[in-house]
């Protein structure tokens, strides 16, 4: 081989091994799961890829790629350094990005934009949070426990989060019971698997099971809306943002929500405009509070990192509790001692009304209205008797008054003329309470909890007091 030709294959494999050095590949899913695209070029739209607001992890190699919000690398964009990102929501690019290409495409940019390094593949782990959305006391451990018991953390579980492996989680000791799956991710919520305040044993599964038993996997971010309040009648999950509920049938049906991972913004008019308000993670029994029933046309997910004013939250949520019965689990009936309706502020209601303009009284005669008059006065007089004699007297010079005046006005009749006048007025939301606080008695302790509904003599409860349905 010559060396013009030996040059040439160099030169074509030094350009091959360029181009695979600078590699992206977008997952559907967090932790590399579900449908991907890979590329080695820029792209300007993702459009055109089918890809577009679906990336939910990254794997980046060889040089930094630069991804953006926007299409032709507009909007927010934030630097990947080589590694995997099992999840794009701690920078707010969960299902954002629209374009995408490695530094080398362009001029490079400043070490601020860079996203935070990935974290090197843990093993597996898992920790267990008190409160719905990772909030309160918090339990992590790297070990199988046959009972939680003896970390002081059996069945007090509301939020988990799995790294690494799947860990199945147990509502018996010893990893009896029902047990369920989870695969690596966040789980802001256990009560829709049934497992809230119930894993009572924990353990690493590397095996897949057979016939399934897997949760459904984690959501990042995710909103569920009811058509009844009270999470009751149909509803409508969503995990990314809807400009027009019309399209799916449920704009303005809205009653209540429950919100999992991050805020969200929900507004009553299409393309996130008019009123909107951010809801935090939680569930939300009725929007009628925040004056939101049946109005909510459009929602968009918030990231971590967006600053909020204080004025744009929602009342926050009610504690998220799941009050479903359990596996069998025994029911009492407690007695409600007290109830208490409460309303939300009064709301003005405004219509139009149509009115006749006064018209001017220049062509009334003087005269002939004080000659009306004392007609009126005699025949008043001559019908009125006793006491009832002079208020007839006056009654009637009223009256005569009033047709003296028709009298000397001009023989031409004048047409009326009318204007629309809006009114309004506030309008007590006392016929229709938001929610109701009851008190009752169990076992000689006190308990409150809010209902949807007017409760009877008697509510349900488990054998902790905690309300059933």
């Amino acid at each position: 081989m010559n060396t013009i030709l030996r040059n040439a294959v160099a030169a074509a494999g030094l350009a091959i091994a360029t181009q695979a050095a600078a590699q992206v590949t977008l997952y559907e899913h967090q932790n590399f799961q579900g449908r991907s695209f890979t590329t080695e070029q820029l792209v300007g739209s993702l459009e055109r890829s089918g890809f577009n607001n679906l990336a939910s992890s990254v794997v980046v190699r060889g040089e930094p790629w630069e991804v953006c919000d926007g299409a032709g690398f507009g909007g927010r964009c934030v630097v990947l350094r080589q590694g995997q990102y099992e999840s794009l929501g701690a920078m707010g690019l969960n299902d954002s990005v629209s374009s995408v290409r490695s530094e080398s495409a362009k001029a490079r940019g400043d070490d601020g934009r860079y996203a935070q390094a990935p974290q090197a593949p843990v093993g597996a782990q898992v920790t267990f949070y008190e409160q719905e959305g990772f909030r309160g006391r918090s339990f992590t451990t790297e070990q199988p426990i046959g009972n939680l018991e003896r970390s002081g953390f059996n069945n007090r579980a509301s939020s988990v989060v799995v790294r690494g492996e799947p860990w199945e989680v147990c509502d018996g000791a010893g990893f009896g019971g029902r047990c369920m799956l989870l695969q690596p991710g966040q789980y802001a919520s256990m009560a829709a698997m049934g497992l809230n305040d119930r894993v009572s044993s924990v353990r690493a599964e590397r095996a897949r099971y057979e016939g399934g038993g897997y949760a459904q996997a984690p959501a990042d971010a995710q909103v569920t809306f009811y058509e009844q309040e009270g999470f009751r009648g149909r509803s409508f999950t969503t995990e990314k943002r809807v400009g027009n509920f019309q399209r799916f049938g449920f704009n303005d049906r809205a009653s209540s929500a429950e919100v999992r991972g991050e805020r969200w913004e929900v507004c009553d008019a299409v393309g996130f405009r008019g009123r909107c308000v951010v809801l935090r993670p939680g569930r939300y029994a009725s929007l009628a509070a925040m004056g939101l029933n049946d109005r909510i046309s459009s929602v968009r997910p918030v990231s971590r990192d967006a600053r909020v004013d204080n004025d744009r939250y929602a009342p926050a949520p009610v504690a998220a509790t799941d009050y479903r019965r359990r596996h069998n689990e025994q029911l009492y009936q407690a007695n409600v001692t007290s109830v208490r309706a409460v309303v939300g502020t009064p709301e003005q209601r405004c219509w139009v009304e149509r009115e006749q303009i006064p018209q001017e009284r220049r062509s009334a005669n003087v005269p002939a209205a004080v000659a009306g008059a004392l007609i009126g006065g005699i025949l008043g007089h001559q019908v009125g008797s006793g006491r009832g004699q002079d208020i007839a007297t006056v009654g009637g010079a009223v009256a005569g008054a009033a047709v003296g005046s028709q009298i000397g006005r001009s023989g031409s009749a004048q047409q009326a003329q009318t204007q629309d006048v809006q009114r309004c007025e506030n309008v007590s939301s006392a016929a229709r309470p938001d929610y109701w606080d009851v008190t009752y008695n169990f076992r000689g302790q006190e308990y409150r909890m809010q209902m949807t509904t007017p409760p009877g003599q008697t509510v349900t409860v488990n054998e902790r007091g905690e309300p059933r349905v």
